[in-house]
């Protein structure tokens, strides 16, 4: 069975009775029909051995294990133009599970204040820091998931080492390490918390009923220590693209991970963070499977991979011009387009001497809608 086990056939199997919000619903209807003819496909004929066969299309969504490869790879190719030729540093805000239960009630919410505590600690240091006083450039990335399915919300922030001055200046980061961790640690802690209180006064927070609760619980956060991680930095070009790609389109579970179906228990790989990063394995219900994947389905329109300061989308080609300018390298420039053919073939799996080519579209299978009453 382990060949076989995907996440698409796991949802086929245990998804909950009690009926889904529409989102999720839809989420849901994506990725139980993706590569199958509720997609619809091409059929395929060769022009050598005339053998046909059908290719169904995949559903694109941006939780499905089977598509993020491609959607990963794409998004690769149009960021190599973005890269500067600079240590880049790689920081993770990781927001305590004392909230775990405020984000399953307003999810938009504490998501949007961890992007903003994030970016406000990090240019705060940027523009203060002596070394450096400019502008930072970010890509940050959200994940909810640890690698048991566990809820985990971190930001992972891949940051060129350097500012740009107001003056247009490129300052240089001097260190191996981008800012001291433990004063990251404390000036987060203290945005992410000052703008949950802007966001309880405002009516925001609605689903916390329990009186006292946010006063006590963001009284309670101020007393601990928050978790902020940083890595080695990186030096060559290609290894930054591929090491945050493997970020920004990394889903709560791929089906590489998954290991056996034993009837209404599934096994799957993980690795231990807390036991120095050994592998073990997991075993869930389906249907806590189910439930712990579904947690980790974004709101609807939710931008989980964003860009900040220089890397902003709205000022980034100007900016990266200035900073190209000043260390001398010439521009590259953006791809923002894949250029496809109108005819493609791909070799023949079968006879290994011809091509491959589309024929005719296959129409998406549409289930009729039940009449009611």
């Amino acid at each position: 069975m382990a060949s076989s086990l995907t996440v698409q056939t796991i949802l086929d199997q245990f998804l909950p009775d009690e009926p889904l919000d529409g989102h999720r619903l839809k989420v849901c209807a994506r990725l139980t029909g993706c590569r199958t003819a509720r997609m619809g496909g091409m059929e395929m004929q060769c022009d050598h051995c005339k053998a046909r066969s059908v290719c169904y299309y995949g559903c694109r969504d941006r939780h499905c294990p089977q598509c993020q490869g491609r959607a990963s790879q794409r998004w690769s190719d149009r960021q190599r133009a973005l890269l500067l030729p600079v240590p880049y540093f790689h920081v993770v805000f990781t927001l305590p599970h004392t909230l775990n239960g405020w984000v399953q009630l307003h999810p938009e919410v504490l998501y949007h204040c961890l992007f903003r505590a994030v970016w406000n600690t990090l240019n705060q240091f940027g523009r203060n820091t002596r070394h450096l006083r400019g502008e930072l450039g970010m890509t940050a990335v959200l994940h909810t998931w640890g690698q048991n399915l566990s809820r985990h919300v971190h930001v992972h922030c891949l940051i060129p080492g350097g500012v740009l001055t107001d003056s247009g200046q490129w300052h240089r980061a001097k260190s191996h390490y981008l800012f001291p961790v433990r004063a990251l640690s404390r000036r987060f802690r203290g945005r992410m918390v000052s703008l949950l209180r802007v966001s309880a006064n405002a009516g925001e927070l609605h689903r916390v009923t329990n009186s006292g609760e946010i006063d006590g619980v963001l009284n309670g956060l101020m007393q601990q220590e928050w978790v902020v991680y940083t890595r080695h930095c990186l030096n060559q070009a290609d290894t930054v693209v591929d090491y945050l790609a493997r970020y920004t389109h990394r889903i709560a579970i791929s089906n590489g991970r998954l290991l056996s179906m034993e009837g209404d228990r599934i096994s799957f790989r993980y690795r231990d963070y807390r036991d120095q990063g050994r592998l073990k394995t997991q075993w869930l219900e389906g249907h806590e499977f189910v439930r712990r994947f579904l947690m980790h389905i974004l709101p609807k329109g939710f931008m989980r991979i964003r860009h900040f300061g220089y890397l902003s989308n709205r000022t980034r080609r100007q900016k990266l011009d200035v900073i190209r300018h000043c260390l001398l390298k010439p521009s590259q420039p953006e791809t923002n387009r894949v250029s496809q053919e109108p005819h493609r073939c791909w070799p023949c799996p079968r006879c290994d001497g011809g091509l491959v080519r589309m024929v005719r579209q296959i129409p998406r299978f549409r289930i009729a809608a039940v009449p009611t009453g």
